[in-house]
């Protein structure tokens, strides 16, 4: 991994091209702290020239799992943030052609720890929550299309995403939607 400044962030590249873990600069005192969560400019500079088009949030409780979530026709770049609590967020390689097709990376995201992820587009998406709630934000460089959603089973043996479990549970105990359970795996994906 490469660690580089770019203005008030700190980028680090990950294993897999396009991913990067963003650690904003924090000015705090006696009052509290201050922080730019994005600056264009700095962002540009660091190779994320994006235009963003849409913020979401959502709140999950302990041992929730979203994901692994993407759009179809209309893939969006995603940069992503924890504002309360703590998640274990994944993507994974979906790009035709990539040298690491399949291959996901995961990163600890936190209200303490303040870092964001950036997500290119032709990823899949999904995060479990390892606190006991957790607020997450995240920018889109595309608009939501709901009859584009697209989705991998979380738990491909294929893909293997070794997600942490939230201290005292198991497997069987997260709380996945109906949908999140349904989706297939990565073969069946490649195959269409």
């Amino acid at each position: 991994m490469a660690v580089e400044k770019f203005g008030k962030i700190t980028v680090e590249t990950c294993d897999i091209e396009g991913l990067k873990v963003i650690t904003p600069s924090v000015f705090g005192d006696d009052r509290g702290y201050f922080m730019e969560t994005y600056n264009y400019n700095d962002f540009a500079t660091a190779g994320i020239d994006c235009k963003f088009v849409q913020d979401n949030q959502s709140s999950s409780k302990k041992g929730v799992l979203r994901g692994l979530h993407f759009q179809i026709n209309f893939p969006q770049d995603k940069l992503v943030r924890v504002v309360s609590g703590e998640v274990f967020d994944v993507a994974v390689d979906l790009r035709e052609g990539s040298e690491t097709y399949g291959k996901w990376y995961g990163v600890h995201l936190s209200a303490e720890n303040k870092k964001q992820f950036f997500i290119p587009k032709n990823f899949a998406h999904g995060f479990i929550v390892l606190s006991d709630s957790a607020e997450f934000c995240y920018k889109c460089t595309d608009f939501y299309h709901a009859n584009d959603e697209g989705g991998l089973l979380w738990c491909d043996p294929e893909i293997g995403v070794e997600w942490p479990m939230p201290e005292g549970m198991t497997k069987e105990d997260l709380t996945i939607s109906d949908k999140d359970q349904k989706w297939s795996g990565i073969k069946e994906l490649s195959k269409n």
